[in-house]
């Protein structure tokens, strides 16, 4: 009996030695993806989920958090990358907390604009204007933001401070909460305030302006950084060099939000997308074909 446990147990060793074998062969890596739940992070995520895995053969784990864990998961090691630094603005206090505990691949997509956002319909053209009385009622002395954190709801809270608007409230929620109340305030013409940014489907879907931002809380235009753990380009060369190349236009990011919005799932927008940009998607990849 002890004869036949010995060998039983040599036989699952061996099973198992072989199994290794196999996952290292296919490749049997597993890339981790932090992001943050906003629609264009869904978005850009998704795509470089989908190239990882179709055509670098890798395992992607998806980790959704907000702003500050995200960036602390890439600075710890304990995700891989994201594609979701929103910079040299909104995300300007994380990236001063630990920019130096990562690598900045540069931007993968330039020309995108944060703020206060409102409909075209409403008849102001400026933060300054929020400080009219009369107008703060009607607005139910509310500004709808979203995920508490997010560099957007920092530089609205200074916006709060620097335009004397202590009147209003910032209203802490999540980006599908926040169009969820702007679709419902613009569907029925009321006036309504949101923190935006660009690239975003709802400029597509509904007719709306930013805020002009005389004092520069917001800052100008940004790029959407990529950002990996320290010792990829060893560990991954591969992944690293696909992150390095990635970069697409607010168009492009647009073509896969507004499939997600229309009812695609994030998975199969990003599949019609890469699908559809073939020619995009192998120069991304093709330094590691080399």
């Amino acid at each position: 009996m002890k004869k036949k446990s010995v060998g039983l147990l040599l036989v699952l060793l061996l099973v198992a030695a072989l199994a290794g074998c196999s996952s290292e062969a296919s490749g049997g890596k597993t890339v981790k993806l932090a992001y943050v739940a906003w629609d264009s992070e869904i978005a850009s995520t998704y795509v470089v989920k989908e190239v990882l895995e179709t055509k670098l053969d890798m395992t992607v784990e998806m980790l959704q958090v907000d702003a500050g864990p995200m960036w602390a998961g890439i600075a710890d090691g304990s995700a891989d990358a994201m594609v979701a630094a929103w910079l040299p603005s909104t995300h300007a206090s994380y990236l001063e907390q630990y920019g130096d505990k990562m690598e900045d691949l540069g931007a993968n997509l330039e020309g995108t604009k944060t703020g206060l956002v409102v409909p075209t319909y409403m008849d102001i053209n400026s933060i300054e204007d929020l400080k009219n009385s009369d107008l703060a009622g009607t607005l139910s002395n509310q500004i709808v933001g979203i995920e508490p954190g997010a560099g957007i709801m920092m530089a609205t809270e200074k916006a709060i401070t620097d335009y004397g608007l202590s009147d209003y409230t910032l209203l802490e929620s999540s980006s599908a909460a926040m169009v969820q109340e702007l679709d419902k305030a613009y569907q029925k013409n009321e006036p309504i305030v949101v923190t935006g940014w660009t690239p975003h489907w709802m400029f597509a879907n509904m007719d709306l302006k930013y805020l002009e931002d005389p004092k520069g809380v917001y800052g100008g235009a940004e790029q959407i950084h990529t950002m990996v753990r320290t010792g990829l380009s060893d560990d991954m060369p591969e992944v690293y060099d696909f992150l390095d190349q990635f970069n697409w236009t607010p168009e492009d990011m647009a073509q896969v939000m507004v499939d997600i919005q229309g009812g695609k799932s994030p998975e199969d927008a990003a599949k019609s997308w890469v699908e559809a940009h073939s020619d995009q998607v192998d120069a991304w990849v093709a330094s590691e074909k080399k």
